[in-house]
């Protein structure tokens, strides 16, 4: 690493079973050096480090998250400089539940670990790991401020008939039931930009953004307050994803326990495999993709409910905004498949919602719009970039 990493970010993304990381400089947006240790606790762990100059590849058992994350700080030492010598200002956590009680970005101490860790049961795949990720980061920079951003907090504006399941109020509040909603970095970038690209204020518009990846979320923003999400109490509610069913009558689940199914193997069910997996077999879109191309009836099934389910989010949002001024897709399927951009705006031309296929096709991997020049909604696709909204938050903190 060069003397032009002075001024940088370290974000970090620890997840369930894997690590990411990004070293990023937040006024250019520029990566300087990206990680991703994945397999943790398998005994085909695998390490990779991009950098300016090259890729390093390591592979063998990852025993945890605090060996992971380790092994590649040393790594990182190894190709360059130790990141205590990279003139990193801040490092920034993209932590995923901070429940009722974080909704701003926050500088972490000992007593935020300690109420991010309380929060554990309300995201015990998540939360347990990212205390981990910001433990051994601590360790290892322990004179540089830590910041945490939360995936929950651009929803924490929802109004309370968005935000309020119709159970006991009681229950609720002992438990802490709402709708938190979830990828909430990621949609307020996106619709950050989306005005960006428009020329336009965020306070002036009325947006869809679509998050369309392995997770799927779907937001309704009115003036740059996000006003109802498809995410909810967790990541599993809402549109169909790449392992988890999305909506589904509760009832199915007393059915499933009645017929002697554990908590945990209806838990595994709906969230490892449901969804695309569940209906094809497959969770990649591409594969499903291919599976549709070769005539396979699971296949297309799977690829109709994902579009089915879709349209039924666009349509409640743009009732529940009065109409949309934009609608932009985000995420590795919104992004990339133009299929799916098409078949979930289809037959939406009355109300003013018209793709331009040729615009549609584009491969192009910068913001773009794909609406038709006689459409009254824009219709964009806008990569999303949570690591860098992650660092620009860090930087704004520790600089405020």
């Amino acid at each position: 690493m060069s003397d032009d990493t002075a001024g940088s970010v370290l974000v970090l993304n620890s997840g369930s079973s894997s690590i990411k990381f990004q070293l990023i400089q937040p006024d250019t947006g520029e990566s300087i050096a990206s990680g991703l240790i994945e397999r943790i606790g398998e005994p085909d762990g695998h390490i990779v480090y991009r950098h300016r100059t090259g890729v390093e590849e390591r592979h063998g058992v990852i025993a945890d998250h605090r060996a992971g994350l380790k092994t590649v700080l040393e790594v990182v030492a190894e190709v360059g400089r130790p990141l205590g010598e990279a003139g990193i200002v801040a490092v920034g956590h993209r932590l995923v539940h901070g429940g009722k009680v974080f909704y701003e970005p926050t500088i972490i101490d000992d007593d935020v670990v300690r109420a991010i860790s309380d929060l554990s049961s309300l995201a015990p795949l998540h939360n347990p790991a990212n205390v981990i990720g910001i433990e051994v980061a601590r360790e290892v920079l322990p004179d540089v401020p830590h910041v945490g951003v939360f995936d929950t907090a651009f929803f924490h504006t929802l109004p309370a008939a968005a935000s309020t399941y119709a159970i006991d109020r009681s229950i609720a509040q002992q438990y802490d039931i709402r709708r938190y909603g979830f990828h909430g970095t990621s949609h307020q970038y996106v619709s950050s930009c989306a005005a960006q690209f428009l020329g336009r204020d965020t306070s002036e518009l009325d947006q869809i953004v679509l998050h369309l990846g392995n997770g799927a979320s779907a937001s309704a923003i009115h003036g740059g307050r996000a006003v109802d999400t498809s995410m909810g109490f967790t990541p599993l509610e809402g549109l169909v994803m790449g392992t988890r069913s999305g909506d589904i009558d509760p009832g199915v689940l007393l059915h499933l326990y009645r017929q002697g199914l554990t908590v945990d193997r209806i838990d595994d069910l709906l969230n490892r495999q449901s969804g695309l997996r569940g209906l094809s077999g497959v969770n990649d879109f591409r594969s499903l993709r291919t599976l549709v191309g070769e005539g396979n009836a699971d296949a297309a099934l799977a690829y109709d409910v994902y579009v089915h389910r879709l349209r039924k989010y666009i349509g409640a949002y743009l009732v529940e905004l009065g109409g949309a001024d934009v609608i932009t897709f985000t995420g590795g399927v919104g992004e990339n498949n133009v299929d799916v951009r098409r078949d979930s705006l289809a037959g939406l031309e009355r109300l003013g919602i018209i793709v331009d296929d040729t615009r549609n096709s584009s491969e192009s991997r910068s913001p773009r719009r794909i609406s038709s020049d006689d459409s009254e909604v824009k219709i964009l696709v806008v990569p999303t970039n949570e690591e860098l909204a992650i660092a620009r938050a860090a930087v704004d903190l520790v600089g405020s």
